[in-house]
């Protein structure tokens, strides 16, 4: 079959160093096309430059036999090719069917039509969105599913997936992969771009891995299994890539730290009631919308419960009420966001700079005036600690891969020296190789004495790491688990009923 795109001997470099060199890749019509690799290695980068975020160094790219050359994403658009990144680029100040049909609006608009539009769009795609509420204050999850939709209404040839189920719950990356189907069926050609090694598996067509801007292997799924798929990505076999093994240790918790009694926030958390523990990992998990991460966010100060009866939150047995996550983290506490774009870092500031404003949120700064030459030690030694792979510390975070931003994010509130470390997520569009480092992060934490708890959607990481297992639903905590006595299936039952 003849490739509707391909790239040949592709080059791309940044300030003189190469992401990807003299790569070459073919997407045939109507296949799923898994393009694989760590945190790095260039698939980002070599999608940007077929839906012209971004203009190749060398090579060629091809269309229909065609020689293109698109300078813009709505260039590209308006060729077919489209592409659902990995961070959302939608307009938070607009509603979801703002959102939908931003581009594409008539000459005269009728709110209620658009609204209507669009929750038959979105309910034909079984996504469970309300199209009048404000993108900005959607969750993670309800924003990808309307980057998603925003890309399968264009009606192009070509869609681009950056780690589209990230942020889903499992039911609805079943309706995802349904979604994958109904466009293959339509002749539509798709690359899809995942750290879920067993998501690539089982919905690709044909799978390409790279390694340091490097092609390594291609070929029909059929050829892969996970072993290869990792060997080919690391260039070794990765023992502790795997989510599914137990942890090793048998953790007790030391003495307890925080304890939240009967935490209120609106509908969203009703009553909940929990402990945390130090030198142990408490796993959290539940489904969207069960409250996990709100209460995360009371916990940090970065929301606030209810005024009258809110409960109580103890501090080594000490009540405490914070306004604001600075508070919290001059008490020890910090939280790791799930959505290291919006919330986790500074954009335009290096990775020296944003370890910087991390230490000085904490009041670490040992004086009124920080010399470069400080904020430069500091991110040596945490791009060191962290495996922070980047040209320098000098470097922009926005520059970065999705698992190296992840790392800053960590280091930056690692910095803080906190007593209690809240992970949303940690894991999110991470590949393989940084999952594992990053899990040996959180036990060497625990290790050391720290309270950690960890939110996460997949079940085997939760336990994987976790020393207990607490479930939500419904916005409070239900159920409590030893992950060694416990199994998937009791925890997900817990979860839903």
């Amino acid at each position: 079959m003849s490739a509707l795109i391909e790239m040949k001997n592709v080059t791309k470099e940044y300030r003189g160093v190469p992401a990807i060199t003299d790569v070459d890749f073919e997407l045939e019509e109507g296949k799923v096309h898994a393009l694989l690799g760590e945190n790095g290695a260039g698939k980002s980068t070599l999608t940007k430059m077929m839906c012209g975020v971004t203009q190749r160094t060398r090579g060629e790219m091809l269309m229909n036999g065609q020689p293109v050359d698109f300078q813009t994403p709505a260039e590209a658009l308006d060729n077919g090719v489209a592409m659902v990144f990995q961070e959302t680029s939608l307009v938070p100040s607009m509603t979801v069917a703002q959102n939908l049909y931003l581009g594409d609006e008539k000459l005269f608009n009728r709110i209620r039509s658009l609204n209507i539009s669009a929750q038959t769009f979105l309910q034909s795609l079984n996504f469970n969105v309300n199209p009048t509420t404000m993108v900005g204050a959607l969750g993670a999850a309800h924003k990808q599913m309307v980057e998603i939709a925003r890309a399968v209404r264009k009606n192009v040839q070509v869609i681009i997936f950056d780690e589209p189920t990230a942020a889903l719950t499992p039911e609805e990356k079943h309706h995802f992969f349904s979604l994958v189907e109904r466009l293959k069926e339509r002749g539509v050609s798709i690359i899809f771009i995942s750290h879920a090694l067993e998501e690539a598996l089982q919905i690709a067509d044909l799978i390409t891995v790279l390694r340091d801007g490097a092609l390594i292997e291609t070929g029909p799924v059929e050829t892969f299994d996970r072993e290869r798929i990792v060997r080919a990505m690391v260039g070794r076999t990765l023992e502790s890539s795997s989510h599914g093994a137990h942890r090793n240790s048998n953790r007790v918790g030391q003495a307890k730290v925080l304890s939240l009694q009967n935490v209120s926030m609106g509908t969203i958390v009703k009553n909940t009631s929990f402990s945390i523990y130090a030198g142990q990992v408490t796993g959290m998990f539940g489904l969207i919308g069960s409250g996990r991460t709100e209460t995360a966010k009371i916990i940090a100060g970065v929301v606030k419960r209810n005024f009258l009866n809110g409960g109580e939150i103890r501090l080594h047995d000490r009540s405490v009420r914070y306004r604001v996550p600075r508070e919290a983290v001059r008490d020890g506490i910090v939280y790791v966001t799930e959505d290291r774009k919006a919330e986790g870092f500074f954009e335009t500031m290096s990775i020296s700079e944003n370890l910087n404003m991390g230490r000085l949120a904490a009041g670490l700064s040992q004086g009124v005036v920080v010399t470069r030459s400080e904020m430069k030690a500091l991110a040596d030694e945490w791009t060191s600690s962290l495996n922070i792979r980047a040209i320098d510390t000098d470097a922009r975070v926005i520059e970065l891969s999705g698992g190296n931003q992840q790392k800053v994010v960590i280091a930056k509130s690692l910095v803080q020296k906190p007593e209690i470390v809240i992970f949303d997520e940690p894991t999110r569009g991470v590949d393989v190789g940084a999952i594992a480092e990053i899990h040996e992060l959180i036990n060497r934490l625990a290790d050391e004495g720290m309270a950690v708890v960890v939110i996460s959607s997949y079940l085997p990481e939760i336990f994987s790491i976790s020393d207990r297992i607490l479930v939500c639903r419904a916005g409070r905590v239900v159920e409590e688990f030893d992950p060694l006595d416990a199994d998937e299936e009791r925890v997900m039952f817990a979860a839903v009923h």
